[in-house]
């Protein structure tokens, strides 16, 4: 088979959602169809060490949640899918947004009692700002939900994307009797756990009246003549384009909806695309199916396995092929690197890979010479793609280690957790260290990895400061330390570039009427990786 007909095989997509509406529980299921592991884990199961497989650190299985995201690739029915399973909680949005720019498509998923929520809304624009395919997943349907039609409405209403019914409910909750797969003509019976061929009258015929309850079927036949009659025709054109969503109903636990849902999205998911970038200089699009190798990194993790104190760049591969051992170029600093080991992802699993294509993740290891958002390539000339989108913190803690004879495991367990954006770290002209975050949680997840994979216990003091501004090249830093007061502090980021801390919006707009020379710069228009 020839490079491009197996990266036509490649899908790459990542799934978002707010916190509990089922995004891990689905994950574990379409890995459990595609054959990657033999039972689902759940974070409901708790009395059999029962663990989400792509919850894999020790602080997700704790708490039930995920924190960070994990990549998880295999096999199904002719496709090698890559799931890209992103933190739920607010306080790592900078995670999953980078995640974001890694995929060719996404999958929503909804809570059908809740509908749209906050944290979902978020993650819809960053994908509608790229133009990714989505597809829907409404969930719980084995629970009281909302109306299907009030949902598909919420779709239109507050995402502004017009949809598409691919599966359609029978009944909810206690009366929830199956799907209806209106592309297939078939129903799919939850109870009764078998699949009905409906001949060419539909739901409007015979075939389901000795399986489906009168009223449901009633139900059934009003909301699908209402779909054929005035709802959106699918169209392939405008999913492509990130217009359009097909939608699917089902039960993610009861893992009722998923296979139908799946073998659909594999048949719409687009392969992997063009990727913008630059080279030399000049805009540029860089296929997949281009001989020249190309990648960027996207997420950087430590102690995935803590036993080997090891650190793994994830790079998403855009074009050529990779070999290990090969020789490729980190644009960021023009040197050349040997990707002389390298591993597929299973969640924190791993097994060793000799050779990749467009459309692949895998991890690379690294002794620290990558950051987020480096490119790898061996072009001819310098090649960058986008850059990842970065955030300010909202709020700021000084870190201390209380014992200071594990000084040299904080530092290391400090600036390797900086690395990987867990947290933004800054120092002192003291050389103290002052750690900014989007989110409570992750000063808590900051925390515990620090005490629990570096054996280094902290001792954090919230700071008074939720505004960050960096200071534009050329100032006088002496003349600006005697303009602070108690609401202003001078910090460094790990680049070494001078920023100023502020107490408040208030605080910072007085200090630039005040001082209306010093030149302040928002942290989105930092020129490199914060």
């Amino acid at each position: 088979m020839s490079r491009t007909e197996e990266i036509a095989k490649r899908r790459i997509f990542g799934i978002i959602s707010h916190p509990d509406a089922g995004k891990t529980t689905l994950t574990e299921k379409l890995l459990l169809h595609g054959g990657a592991i033999r039972q689902a884990g759940t974070v409901k199961a708790r009395k059999n060490s029962k663990f989400a497989t792509s919850d894999w650190m020790e602080i997700e299985k704790q708490r039930g949640i995920s924190v960070t995201s994990s990549v998880m690739q295999f096999d199904y029915a002719g496709k090698v899918i890559s799931i890209m399973d992103t933190p739920g909680h607010n306080d790592f949005g900078e995670d999953t947004y980078r995640i974001l720019t890694s995929v060719d498509s996404a999958v929503m998923v909804i809570d059908g009692a809740k509908g749209i929520e906050a944290q979902t809304r978020k993650l819809f624009k960053v994908c509608a700002m790229r133009g990714i395919p989505i597809f829907t997943f409404v969930n719980k349907l084995d629970r009281e939900t909302k109306d299907a039609f009030d949902l598909i409405q919420e779709l239109e209403d507050i995402l502004g994307i017009e949809s598409v019914p691919i599966t359609w409910p029978i009944g909810c909750g206690l009366n929830f009797q199956g799907i209806y797969d209106i592309m297939k003509n078939e129903a799919v019976l939850y109870k009764a756990k078998k699949t009905l061929q409906l001949g060419e009258e539909g739901v409007f015929g015979p075939d389901l009246e000795d399986d489906i309850t009168i009223n449901n079927l009633r139900t059934l036949r009003d909301e699908i003549e209402l779909i054929q009659g005035a709802g959106n025709e699918l169209d392939m054109d405008k999913v492509r384009r990130g217009k359009m969503t097909p939608v699917f109903f089902g039960s993610a636990l009861a893992d009722f909806g998923t296979v139908q849902f799946l073998e659909h999205f594999l048949d719409m998911s687009p392969a992997p695309g063009p990727r913008k970038a630059r080279l030399d200089g000049e805009d540029m699009e860089v296929l997949p199916t281009d001989d020249s190798f190309s990648g960027f990194i996207f997420k950087i993790q430590a102690n995935m396995n803590p036993a080997h104190r090891d650190r793994l760049a994830f790079l998403r591969i855009c074009s050529g092929e990779f070999e290990r051992g090969m020789e490729v170029k980190l644009s960021r600093t023009g040197k050349p690197v040997k990707l002389a080991q390298s591993t597929m992802l299973m969640a924190n699993e791993r097994e060793n890979v000799e050779s990749a294509i467009a459309g692949d993740v895998i991890g690379v290891y690294d002794t620290g010479n990558y950051q987020v958002g480096d490119t790898l390539s061996d072009f001819k000339g310098e090649l960058f793609f986008e850059p990842l989108p970065t955030f300010p913190a909202e709020m700021y803690s000084m870190v201390f280690p209380k014992d200071t004879m594990k000084q040299k495991q904080f530092q290391k367990g400090v600036e390797q957790l900086a690395e990987e954006g867990t947290v933004q770290v800054y120092r002192n002209e003291y050389n103290e260290v002052i750690v900014g975050a989007v989110g409570q949680l992750q000063f808590e997840v900051f925390q515990y990895r620090l005490e629990n994979e570096y054996n280094a216990k902290v001792r954090m003091d919230r700071l008074d400061m939720t505004v960050a501004r960096w200071l534009g090249e050329g100032q006088n830093i002496d003349r600006i330390k005697d303009m602070l007061d108690s609401r202003q502090m001078l910090v460094y980021d790990r680049m070494q570039r001078p920023l100023l801390l502020f107490a408040n919006n208030f605080t910072m707009n007085y200090f630039t009427e005040k001082h209306s020379d010093v030149e302040l710069i928002e942290p989105m228009n930092i020129k490199s990786t914060l």
